[in-house]
């Protein structure tokens, strides 16, 4: 049972009035990174040891895909299982995190360029909740997810990111939650068990993405498609892509960008994570 102590303490850790949070992008994978101890899950783990505790965490995820943008602001989200053909062990896990309508009207004013709707019908996917809840495992933090409009260019995306700047200097936590490359039609399913096995043109397209974060040449990435014919087999479809671009898009002059789970799956699946902070 959660005592009056537990929410002192996790009040005391709350970062500090304009303590900026850092911005993160995770490439998550399968959803049974929400359950094993693997190298990713405990980086996952780690991760949230590092970071100041937030005030709430916001995720942009793959998986909440909407015509029109809209914003979770229910009390208490759903768990959602978007998923088949995983072990009955995945089904049954349930992260209880609280949601903020608060803050989720909040954010829906700070995006003035957009009308943002406030959902009381999603909760948290998998591309959200196999992250947060290794990073915050009590499931005290509010939890909220920002959908992406699968109708707009890539500029869009980056653009609308900008809108949500100021949250970082109130405690909350952005994170992209995606895969630089993700193609499941391409997937060796024979080399599951090889570690960090990446076919030729998942690498290209990693690395150039990568260098582009590196040198902060965000038009570039933003025209993904014109970085050479790696992009039509890494990229497929934006869905898991466009994650990155609210990331980077947050990333001050003085920022820095730090990688991390730089792995390869099965071939045709990057891990490839970002942490941006100063």
């Amino acid at each position: 049972m959660t005592t009056i102590g537990d929410f002192k303490t996790f009040a005391q850790a709350l970062p500090k009035q304009n303590t900026k949070m850092p911005v993160l992008f995770i490439g998550h994978g399968s959803p049974m990174n929400g359950i094993e101890i693997n190298e990713f899950s405990n980086t996952w783990k780690q991760l949230g040891k590092e970071i100041a505790t937030p005030r709430a965490v916001l995720c942009i995820s793959a998986h909440w895909l909407t015509k029109g943008t809209h914003i979770t602001a229910m009390e208490n989200p759903r768990t959602i299982h978007d998923f088949g053909g995983f072990p009955e062990t995945l089904y049954q896990v349930q992260y209880p995190a609280p949601g903020n309508p608060s803050l989720a009207s909040e954010i829906q004013k700070l995006l003035k360029t957009v009308p943002t709707g406030l959902d009381h019908d999603w909760g948290l996917d998998h591309g959200c909740w196999t992250v947060v809840r290794n990073m915050f495992p009590d499931a005290h933090i509010p939890v909220l997810q920002l959908s992406i409009d699968f109708h707009k260019p890539t500029n869009y995306h980056y653009q609308l990111a900008k809108e949500l700047n100021n949250l970082r200097t109130k405690g909350v936590l952005i994170i992209g939650s995606g895969n630089i490359v993700h193609n499941l039609g391409k997937i060796a399913w024979d080399k599951f068990s090889v570690p960090d096995y990446g076919f030729d043109w998942a690498i290209e397209f990693n690395e150039t993405v990568k260098k582009n974060i590196t040198e902060k040449k965000h038009s570039n990435l933003i025209g993904y498609q014109n970085l050479g014919v790696a992009s039509k087999l890494a990229v497929p479809t934006p869905d898991h892509y466009l994650p990155l671009l609210y990331a980077l898009a947050l990333q001050e002059n003085n920022e820095q960008v730090s990688f991390f789970n730089d792995n390869y799956i099965a071939g045709s699946l990057s891990m490839t994570s970002i942490k941006i902070s100063s």
